[in-house]
């Protein structure tokens, strides 16, 4: 088997921590499912201003905005650009902090790792590894048992049904 394929196949098999974000943010990310490039007059046309200002340019709406952080109904949340399967509701919980959180994505080859040392910080951006479209930060502060909090900006995300809900 090859070795980027064990890889896959072992990250499938625990939670990501903090280890992991910091291996991505200085070595590279895991291979996306697919990837998606448009031109920035391709997503204007497809995005809302604050939705091209947060995703693709890089932004941050403000805490609390949305109220997207008090609802914790199943599903999933996709990425508003590419509609790639980001996180599942079942990770979410309320960090008190303004903005959705969550402790695992569905796969860990989905979300991308940028080390980020804008504004006199080091920090850990997020972004969508299928289009790169800023999603948020991720910090090692969340609870058991991963330590992480995904901290995500709620217009970079949409909530999609669930696909194993419906029985066929």
């Amino acid at each position: 088997m090859a070795k980027s394929s064990m890889l896959l196949l072992e990250q499938k098999n625990k939670d990501m921590n903090w280890n992991d974000v910091i291996k991505y943010a200085n070595h590279g990310n895991l291979t996306p499912p697919r990837k998606v490039e448009k031109t920035d007059e391709e997503w204007r046309e497809q995005l809302s201003k604050e939705q091209f200002r947060v995703a693709r340019q890089k932004g941050t709406e403000p805490a609390f905005s949305s109220d997207s952080c008090s609802l914790f109904e199943p599903g999933i949340y996709a990425c508003v650009c590419c509609k790639t399967e980001l996180f599942d509701a079942n990770e979410k919980f309320d960090s008190g902090t303004g903005w959705p959180s969550f402790t695992q994505p569905i796969q860990d080859n989905v979300i991308g790792h940028v080390k980020d040392t804008s504004y006199g910080m080091v920090r850990v951006e997020t972004i969508c590894n299928v289009c790169d479209a800023h999603l948020g930060h991720v910090f090692p502060d969340g609870p058991a048992p991963s330590g992480l909090r995904f901290c995500m900006n709620a217009v970079a995300l949409e909530k999609v049904e669930e696909k194993n809900n419906e029985k066929q």
